[in-house]
């Protein structure tokens, strides 16, 4: 289990080697991208709060890059923040997900990225649930929910 000692080691000191790596060129991600998927992922943006078709999806399943689909986040660890957008408590691989220091708009954050593309998904915060203690305040608009379908037996 991932903690915020390993967030800030691997935004350090380098990420984890992923599994695969994909590029694209700015053109090839417009051409299968949403005008506001490329603004999030590939420009680094973020959606206004509570506006996400994720942020309030409980479907068992697999989040994962709207880029790339690799799968990021699973549905058993995702809870309700308050934030407004979709919260987990760890990725589904530790390779999963890459991290970098962010000191955008005057704050220090950690920004977390697909380490598969290098897209833009959000931040990562030591104020999560026990027993990890972490936040992954993720767009929705960075990925999809692969649903799994669950037997009613």
């Amino acid at each position: 289990m991932l903690t915020w000692k390993d967030v800030i080691n691997f935004s350090v000191n380098g990420n984890p080697t992923p599994d695969k790596r994909i590029e694209k060129t700015e053109a090839e991600w417009q051409e299968i991208l949403t005008p506001e998927q490329f603004r999030i992922t590939r420009l680094k943006g973020t959606e206004r709060p509570h506006s996400g078709a994720l942020c309030s999806a409980h479907d068992a399943g697999k989040y994962n890059c709207v880029c790339c689909d690799t799968p990021l986040f699973d549905s058993t660890i995702k809870f309700e923040s308050g934030t407004g957008w979709p919260s987990f408590t760890q990725p589904i691989k530790e390779n999963a997900i890459a991290y970098h220091r962010d000191t955008s708009f005057g704050m220090t954050r950690v920004e977390v990225l697909c380490n598969t593309c290098d897209a833009h998904l959000g931040h990562v915060f030591p104020d999560g649930p026990e027993p990890s203690g972490l936040r992954y305040c993720i767009n929705s608009e960075s990925m999809t929910l692969q649903k799994v379908e669950t037997s009613h037996e």
